[in-house]
């Protein structure tokens, strides 16, 4: 691969827990996501109570030559961390990394496909 090339970045962004039982989900988020863009340097990050934050995982695509990143919020809502931390640490980031892109897209849990995935999973547990 030529240096020029750099892999895009993708970070998945979510909220962490105390209970590291937590972030298996997310791990088999981030793996599935990673096969599907293999291309892709694709990285869990977490708000708070687990690591790497998301400064860490940022600054580790940075130093693997990462030159554009999208950060996905993986939250079923567009709550305040999503509305108001997010966007903090987006403006830290862009300040820290100036020659970097840095993106963001709605919060998983907006998207219609998520929704109906998630409502045909209720549906099945219910039993209907």
């Amino acid at each position: 691969m030529s240096s020029s090339i750099s892999p895009p970045g993708v970070v998945l962004f979510a909220h962490g827990a105390r209970d590291p039982a937590w972030a298996a989900p997310f791990e088999r988020l981030r793996a599935l996501t990673q096969a599907a863009m293999p291309a892709a340097d694709v990285r869990l990050a977490f708000l708070e109570l687990m690591q790497p934050d998301l400064p860490t995982a940022v600054a580790q695509q940075v130093a693997a030559g990462a030159q554009r990143i999208t950060v996905i919020p993986v939250f079923l809502g567009q709550g305040g961390h999503v509305r108001r931390d997010l966007p903090q640490l987006l403006e830290q980031l862009r300040q820290a990394h100036p020659q970097l892109t840095l993106a963001t897209v709605p919060a998983v849990g907006e998207d219609e496909a998520v929704l109906q995935a998630i409502a045909a999973y209720c549906v099945g547990a219910a039993g209907a």
